[in-house]
């Protein structure tokens, strides 16, 4: 059983060393660890720093590309590597490394194919009060939407088995956290979480600059994803709205026609005409998308199957 322990890095030559000093040697299960360093992009010495702590698997971006590409590139070299579990942490030591051990274990006990390691968020020092807040609120909100019981959705520190991560396909150029559960679920993966120890800030983050632009892009991330693999819920959900509108609408124009006048009342008839008819059409996308998405499940279906070989040609 190998473990790639995969880590997207840039310009982490300061916090790189800790990570890697604390990464475990040896796990139960596990016959073999090797690292991997997605170099995305970065204009310091992180490449140097990491070859001569004795990393010898790299992807190197030749200009910074973002989080959500780097890991999605980690996880196909990873496979390429012939792991059978990989592991995605943060260069900035944010997560316990001992803690991959917990992680992995429910993969190696055959009950989850993604596991995401849970932080004690209302307990993290460095954490303002808003943004534990809003943590909490996000990943109520993924769970919703996601149907999972995700505790800690913007987790990054995650296993994921060979199964899952041939399956994964990450089309955000900014964060993979949310997508990845929604689309896990919606392709019948189990997921777990787990509860994971946090260390002491070593630096700001870089990813969430500005809480609120943050949370606009994963709202928008969530919207998207959800369109995505709920197609038909999101548009059918859209056309009953616009429907039940028209119908109160008629239903109130008919009130006033049978027991008053209805003299004034006709635009009522209008726009419930309108609403009605949009109710409609909207319902017909909603018809159309799901279409499109069996269509897109036979086409991953396709992709998992020759990702599969070419990677098993590579692990033999």
């Amino acid at each position: 059983m190998k473990l790639v322990i995969q880590i997207p890095c840039y310009n982490e030559e300061q916090s790189l060393p800790v990570t890697l000093n604390a990464l475990p040697k040896k796990i139960n299960g596990i016959d073999e660890i090797e690292i991997l360093i997605i170099n995305d992009g970065s204009d310091d010495k992180t490449v140097e720093v990491a070859k001569s702590l004795g990393v010898d698997n790299f992807v190197d971006f030749p200009r910074n590309s973002g989080l959500a590409k780097a890991f999605s590139a980690g996880l196909n070299k990873s496979l390429q590597m012939g792991a059978d579990i990989i592991v995605n942490t943060d260069a900035d030591n944010q997560y316990c490394a001992e803690d991959i051990e917990n992680i992995v274990k429910p993969i190696l006990d055959g009950n989850a194919d993604i596991v995401i390691g849970s932080r004690p968020v209302s307990q993290i020092v460095h954490f303002s009060f808003v943004k534990k807040i809003l943590q909490k609120i996000g990943s109520f909100v993924m769970r919703i939407l996601s149907s999972t019981d995700v505790e800690d959705a913007p987790s990054g520190f995650r296993a994921f088995s060979r199964n899952a991560a041939v399956q994964i396909n990450v089309f955000d150029k900014y964060t993979y956290t949310l997508e990845t559960i929604i689309q896990a679920h919606a392709k019948g993966l189990v997921i777990k979480s787990v509860p994971i120890r946090v260390n002491p800030d070593l630096r700001k983050s870089r990813l969430v600059k500005n809480t609120w632009d943050y949370i606009f892009r994963s709202v928008i991330t969530m919207c998207r994803m959800f369109v995505i693999y709920r197609p038909f819920r999101f548009f059918a959900t859209i056309a009953l709205l616009f429907a039940l509108s028209g119908l109160i609408l008629g239903l109130r124009f008919l009130y006033f026609y049978l027991f008053s006048s209805g003299a004034g009342h006709v635009q009522s008839l209008i726009l419930s005409a309108i609403l009605i008819i949009i109710g409609v059409q909207v319902f017909v996308i909603a018809i159309l998308s799901e279409l499109v998405s069996i269509n897109r499940k036979m086409i991953e279906d396709v992709q998992r199957r020759l990702k599969s070989f070419e990677f098993e040609k590579d692990k033999l």
